[in-house]
């Protein structure tokens, strides 16, 4: 079991704080491992193991706790009596009203309460009022290249960088994939059951659909334009070109659905000189590239939008806001924000002429502020600055190299803004 630090950083802070711990995400990525990860936490720390309760509702043998009554009487008959209980509850979601239970236990019992879900609606401002504003949510996703590189080097034997990072990009980031060398279609034939359990399970029972059909057509046309901008107007249609009739609203219908169940993850654009953003042709990122691939099978063509995907990942892993930039006609591929900070990224799997250069250079030399800006790339290169903007390899964006150091440039400018040094120390640790 590898720990993942990223997000036992973000969660050990709040154990023993009167908040439950919803950890969401796609099926697979890892939530029911990390509430494994933190009752070895506790347990270090002096926890007894009687003072742990776990239920993971998508087993057999919790089937008859299906409502919240009964799992608040199932839960109240094995509380420690003398003292905290810490009670974490898998794939709860399956339980009907769970919240009411939840609240129930905080209220009644001296409880630390964690959660997993596969729904966004676990991450909604309404879970948070059913809780009475006693919750925090933490975002699981499957493997970042760095953690993929880390369970390849436990449980296999990895290659070079990037061939990892070509292998990655086709393999994705489902941890149970890592754990031993399985060939992209074993690995494909997991990964298209993780797709058609969240697929009946999660959107085709829970809300009673009854065209199956339309959804994988809706499917099938987001996972095929992965990187482009387009409306549930334009995915109409298409379908009607195909003698397919859906109307708007039902197409928006089905792309919410599958947001909620985290297969897709919708990127709005931004107007960078009117700052604001817009409404309309937005982009759909997968949970996991290998979604793509095991769906509609491999094509070299579609490696240049699986990239965007991964580094849009990337990016809401790192807590980043991302947007599409919509800048006059031209586009840049993502407007990241964290607080303070924002970067600008322009993704290309290669630069073969001048005109490609130009484009994605000049897109990033036209606006104007001194925020990081980037240009990465899969093939060879010599130049790694140009005019201030950074060229990097994917790989490298994604293990950190160079991004600590404009993270560092941005502080400072701000510390600069503010006048909180003198001139002579911001020029001495610039």
């Amino acid at each position: 079991m590898i720990y993942r630090k990223l997000y036992m950083d973000q969660i050990l802070p709040f154990i023993n704080t009167p908040f439950t711990k919803i950890l969401t995400g796609v099926r697979r990525c890892g939530k029911s491992t990390i509430l494994l990860m933190l009752q070895e936490e506790l347990k270090s720390k002096g926890i007894k193991p009687e003072q742990i309760l776990f239920y993971r509702f998508d087993s057999l043998r919790y089937e008859e706790i299906d409502t919240a009554s009964k799992l608040y009487r199932e839960v109240k008959q094995h509380l420690c009596k003398e003292k905290k209980t810490y009670l974490f509850l898998d794939e709860v979601q399956e339980i009907q009203d769970w919240e009411k239970a939840v609240n129930s236990f905080m209220a009644d019992f001296d409880v630390d309460i964690f959660v997993t879900g596969s729904n966004s609606r676990m991450m909604s401002s309404e879970i948070s009022t059913y809780l009475t504003g006693r919750c925090i949510s933490f975002r699981i996703y499957p493997l970042s290249f760095s953690e993929y590189l880390e369970f390849r080097g436990t449980y296999t034997k990895p290659g070079e960088r990037y061939a990892e990072f070509h292998r990655y990009l086709q393999m994705g980031g489902f941890p149970a994939l890592q754990l031993k060398e399985y060939s992209l279609d074993e690995a494909y034939t997991v990964v298209k059951d993780i797709y058609h359990a969240t697929i009946f399970t999660d959107i085709v029972k829970r809300s009673q659909i009854r065209k199956v059909d339309q959804l994988e057509r809706v499917v099938k046309f987001t996972f095929s334009n992965v990187g482009q901008t387009f409306s549930a107007l334009t995915l109409s249609k298409y379908l009607k070109s195909l003698n397919r009739q859906m109307d708007p609203e039902t197409v928006y219908s089905y792309l919410h659905k599958l947001e909620n169940a985290f297969i897709l993850h919708r990127c709005s654009r931004y107007d960078i000189q009117g700052k604001e953003i817009l409404k309309t042709q937005e982009k759909f990122y997968l949970a996991d590239t290998s979604f793509r691939f095991s769906v509609l099978g491999y094509d070299e063509n579609a490696v240049a939008g699986m990239l965007e995907n991964v580094v849009y990942m990337e990016l809401l892993r790192r807590g980043y806001d991302v947007f599409v930039g919509k800048l006059s006609r031209w586009e840049v591929d993502f407007v990241a924000t964290r607080r303070e900070e924002k970067i600008y990224i322009q993704i290309s799997e290669r630069i073969g002429t001048a005109e490609t250069e130009k484009r994605e250079y000049g897109n990033l030399l036209s606006i104007a502020d001194n925020y990081p800006k980037y240009v990465l790339r899969t093939d060879a290169f010599t130049r790694g600055n140009y005019e201030g903007i950074r060229t990097m390899h994917v790989a490298d964006f994604f293990v950190g190299e160079g991004v600590v150091r404009d993270n560092m440039a941005q502080i400072l400018r701000l510390v600069k803004l503010t006048e909180i040094v003198s001139e002579t120390t911001y020029n001495e640790l610039t």
